[in-house]
């Protein structure tokens, strides 16, 4: 195998430590990401650009949510003003957050330290308060969570933001992203790109770009009209749009968007946005801890009574007994 072209850069006199605070139940996906790139840039260099350290809310292992194991390097210390902090969420992300952990936190906010948050943790950052005032992103199944909780926060459904010295990412290869961002701050765009193509990765995206497929990509179907009108469900989930208000504003009569969407989607316009709601009041019973009166008003039902039929309906459980289960499962 021939030699490593490396790319020329300024080399610092002391490499940039990220130190990466592992949560329980971590992402790997999102945390390897950032990591490669942190490897790939020195291999690319020639040079000891970066160094890192993991740490966590242990002495001992932390392990993420596909059961894999990772010894930490470092107690929750204090750590360098120059040392870049990392935390790296993942599912269940409210239940595995310490006081201990948010006071070192905001300890470390404190001093002036940039941080970061890899796919959930940007509630962890929040809860702490470390991006009031600030845009962050998250990603999108926390998303709605999110909003009910930390209004102080200007939430975008970018794949990842930087706003001063907090940065945030939606997961998954979003991390790839910001790193290649963060690289490309530091060592100038020629090594990010190098960076990039050693890990196949042929498309760098920006803060402008968005986490979710469209429309028309999710649900396997390009229609324009139907896509228009999805898209205005989504976005009026606490104050549903009547289906003949929906049909008037894309130009159609109510009797063609039922057929529109009996064709693609073999339900109706109605079924299709109380599945909708109903996918978000599940979310928020799982994420959040909101009332269940409170849940339903928040995904457009008017009576706690008609939301737990809708509910029960649809997932044969009722939103009590959902959020009961839901609490059992992570207590064990």
């Amino acid at each position: 195998m021939s030699d490593v072209v490396t790319v020329k850069v300024d080399v610092p006199r002391a490499p940039t430590r990220f130190v990466f605070v592992l949560l329980d139940s971590f992402t790997l996906l999102s945390f390897a990401g950032a990591l490669e790139c942190l490897r790939i840039a020195n291999r690319m260099a020639g040079a000891e650009l970066y160094t890192w350290a993991l740490t966590g809310d242990t002495d001992d292992v932390v392990i993420c949510s596909n059961g894999v194991r990772f010894h930490v390097d470092l107690p929750l210390s204090e750590l360098r003003r120059e040392d870049v902090l990392i935390l790296c969420g993942g599912v269940d992300i409210q239940k595995t957050v310490t006081k201990r952990m948010l006071n070192w936190l905001r300890r470390e906010a404190r001093r002036g330290l940039r941080i970061g948050g890899l796919c959930t943790a940007s509630w962890v950052m929040a809860r702490a308060g470390l991006l009031d005032g600030k845009r962050a992103t998250i990603h999108w199944e926390n998303h709605d969570a999110f909003l009910e909780e930390f209004e102080e926060v200007t939430l975008t459904k970018s794949i990842f933001m930087i706003d001063g010295n907090r940065m945030t990412t939606a997961g998954g290869t979003a991390s790839i992203d910001l790193m290649l961002s963060l690289i490309a701050a530091d060592h100038g765009e020629k090594l990010a790109n190098a960076v990039a193509d050693q890990q196949i990765y042929s498309s760098i995206r920006t803060d402008q770009d968005t986490q979710r497929l469209s429309v028309p990509t999710r649900i396997g179907v390009r229609h324009p009209k139907l896509s228009q009108v999805i898209q205005m469900m989504e976005n009026n989930i606490e104050e549903p749009i009547s289906p003949s208000i929906l049909a008037r504003d894309v130009g159609m009569s109510t009797r063609q968007l039922e057929r529109l969407f009996r064709r693609y989607l073999s339900r109706s316009p109605k079924r299709y946005y109380m599945e909708l709601r109903l996918q978000k009041a599940r979310n928020l019973l799982m994420q959040t801890d909101m009332t269940v009166i409170n849940v339903a008003l928040a995904c457009g039902f008017a009576s706690p009574s008609h939301f737990s039929k809708c509910y029960r309906a649809h997932y044969q459980t009722t939103p009590y007994r959902e959020r009961g289960a839901h609490g059992a499962r992570l207590s064990v």
